[in-house]
């Protein structure tokens, strides 16, 4: 297992600026939602992402691969990290909080844990990670509610689909290391995203019809910034944190996004958490900070 790396003051400002990045991202798929459908969203966060990390790829002189094996393996990345995690989500900020999606969005690694330790041999369910799923499971739950559990709703069905998502990124995590660990990041990424935008168009085109390119100003500042600066460069970025802090404590960046995602969504808006939400952030928190431990202790 990775030993735990200690944090520069420049792996903790760039850990951070991608907690910035991704939790105001909830914020901006919200705001495109007011006028265009979830797919189409989607797609537009797939194609304009997938076109930006194809220049870089073609600007460094990157060598594509031509594998049939290489681009299943982007088509499959692209449905577990993009296509469906992507969609679920969207679909699920229309019923509730943009807040409350970025704390369940937190789950995904504690599923993460659990699909790992379910999957490879060197990522066992030690003591340590067993108390921090706990934990994890514990806060989601609080987040959500105790209605949640005794009255299924439209709003129930929302926040499943957002744990969901969760899953999916757990599992796409799993390929990757698998399938994908030998290739340049940038391409993987920009090949997962070739991969999801293969996938969603034609249900796109099915369910939403054509995409329309004439939008308001407001809902391409929005697209522009999901797509281009938290996903496109985003990645670039997680990858450099990756390569500068470790996988453990790249965990980290977990805790940041909920509160970034939660104080713009009440600035822009007007959304309010009730306390459960808060509290169960508060113990999936916790959950979080004893599992990325886990390099230390395991």
């Amino acid at each position: 297992m990775e030993p735990q790396k200690h944090l520069s003051p420049r792996a903790w400002a760039e850990l951070l600026l991608l907690g910035l990045i991704w939790g105001a991202s909830f914020v901006a798929i919200r705001i495109a939602l007011d006028t265009i459908p979830v797919m189409t969203s989607v797609l537009h966060r797939t194609f304009w992402a997938m076109a930006a990390l194809w220049l870089i790829v073609w600007i460094k002189g990157i060598e594509i691969p031509k594998s049939p094996k290489v681009w299943l393996a982007f088509l499959i990345m692209g449905l577990l990290n993009n296509a469906i995690p992507f969609s679920l989500m969207a679909w699920g900020q229309l019923y509730i909080d943009t807040g409350l999606t970025a704390i369940l969005n937190a789950a995904t690694a504690v599923f993460g844990v659990l699909v790992a330790a379910l999957l490879f041999k060197d990522e066992r369910l030690t003591p340590n990670r067993l108390i921090g799923v706990v934990l994890g499971f514990l806060g989601v739950s609080t987040a959500i509610g105790l209605s949640s559990f005794t009255g299924f709703n439209l709003q129930s069905l929302a926040q499943l689909a957002v744990l969901a998502g969760t899953v999916s990124y757990a599992f796409a995590s799993a390929w990757g290391r698998k399938h994908l660990s030998g290739l340049s990041p940038i391409l993987a990424a920009a090949g997962m995203l070739t991969g999801a935008t293969l996938l969603i168009l034609p249900i796109s085109i099915i369910h939403d019809g054509l995409p329309t390119l004439a939008l308001p100003a407001v809902t391409w500042a929005a697209i522009g910034y999901y797509a281009i600066i938290a996903t496109a460069a985003a990645y670039l970025l997680y990858y450099r944190v990756l390569a500068m802090a470790g996988s453990g404590n790249l965990m980290l960046v977990t805790l940041v996004i909920p509160p970034v995602a939660i104080i713009l969504g009440s600035l822009l808006r007007d959304e309010a958490l009730g306390a459960n939400a808060c509290i169960g952030f508060a113990i999936l928190a916790l959950g979080l900070l004893i599992l990325n431990r886990h390099g230390k202790h395991d």
